[in-house]
């Protein structure tokens, strides 16, 4: 049995996470074996999230004063958090895909991304997104492309001037010639 101190100590803890949690996803599940549950574990973590069964009245408290305070009316049940301090479209593509292959088992609770909770449909349309990684070098392409354009538009006037300089000098020196 714990002690004050260490419910006092775990609270603290999962309010940390909270504050730190750029997102957050609640699942509730059933008929769990462990091979599904290492298998959603590794999921998330190669999404770069955390995962863990919690109580529901220590998330409650926890989540007081936190992004998660608009959630704590779905820690209800069998509670799980999945928690990301990163891109939360890693996590969303994680859990929606997951809760998709496994519906039997897992069910989707509530997210709160960025401090706002969200329902399933959101989850699904945050998956749907490209990650920041993926934004970021769209957007650095785009730049770069443009500036490329610019440097081939301002070369070409000296460019073009050079070669109507070399054409009237070969038709000077042509005609010559034929005189």
């Amino acid at each position: 049995m714990k002690t004050r101190e260490q419910k006092q100590k775990d609270l603290e803890s999962l309010a940390e996470q909270f504050q730190a949690a750029s997102a957050g996803m609640l699942i509730g599940f059933k008929k769990l074996t462990v091979a599904k549950d290492q298998e959603l574990r590794r999921q998330l973590r190669d999404a770069g999230a955390s995962y863990s069964v919690v109580k529901n009245t220590l998330a409650r408290k926890a989540a007081a004063g936190t992004p998660f305070e608009g959630a704590t009316e779905h820690f209800k049940g069998v509670t799980a958090l999945a928690l990301a301090e990163g891109d939360p479209v890693q996590l969303s593509k994680a859990i929606s895909k997951f809760v998709k292959d496994n519906p039997d088992i897992f069910t989707f609770k509530a997210g709160v991304v960025e401090g706002r909770v969200v329902a399933l449909k959101d989850v699904e349309a945050i998956a749907t997104l490209p990650s920041k990684e993926e934004l970021i070098s769209k957007v650095m392409f785009l730049i770069n492309c443009q500036a490329q354009r610019l440097v081939t538009v301002i070369s070409a006037v000296p460019r073009n001037l050079a070669i109507v300089v070399k054409q009237i000098g070969e038709q000077k020196g042509g005609g010559a010639e034929a005189a």
